[in-house]
């Protein structure tokens, strides 16, 4: 057990530093949107998430240096996700990725979608978001699955620009 813990720290100490200081404010971001979306009905979060935008997909465009940052954030959500003792899955991450791209000005598009799993036909729902080319949360889903609902930055709904 010891060398465990000495090889976690070491892992942890290896990280760049705004990932450190970031890890446990994020983590416990995760468990709040977890609780969140288990307790709140959906269309209680839907206006926190960004404002609704149909179906069509976004992709705002970036400044370098937003970009860098949006691929921090989405390290640190994947991260913190591993380590927490809740189920973390795309949902809480797409909802923590959401709130950090707010804080730090950056321009996000909150995808949530749907497909059908080709042998059983059962359905599927995934949640993403994008910052211009990066894909914070959620991988590369546009191929995949169907978008039923796009939520985007409102200071970016605001000024139209994708």
């Amino acid at each position: 057990m010891p060398r465990r813990l000495i090889r976690k720290a070491a892992g942890f100490f290896r990280q760049p530093l705004w990932a450190r200081c970031w890890l446990f404010p994020v983590w416990a971001l995760l468990g709040l949107a977890k609780a969140a979306i288990l307790i709140v009905p959906f269309h209680r979060i839907a206006p926190h998430l960004g404002r609704r935008m149909g179906v069509a997909p976004w992709i705002p465009l970036l400044a370098p240096a937003q970009e860098a940052r949006a691929l921090q954030i989405g390290r640190v959500v994947r991260l913190a996700a591993r380590y927490t003792p809740w189920n973390s899955n795309c949902f809480p991450q797409a909802v923590a990725a959401r709130v950090l791209l707010g804080l730090h000005g950056i321009p996000y598009v909150l995808n949530l979608g749907l497909m059908r799993e080709p042998g059983t036909g059962e359905l599927k729902a995934h949640a993403w978001v994008s910052a211009g080319r990066i894909c914070v949360t959620g991988g590369a889903s546009f191929g995949e699955f169907t978008a039923v609902g796009v939520f985007v930055a409102p200071a970016l709904a605001a000024t139209g620009q994708a």
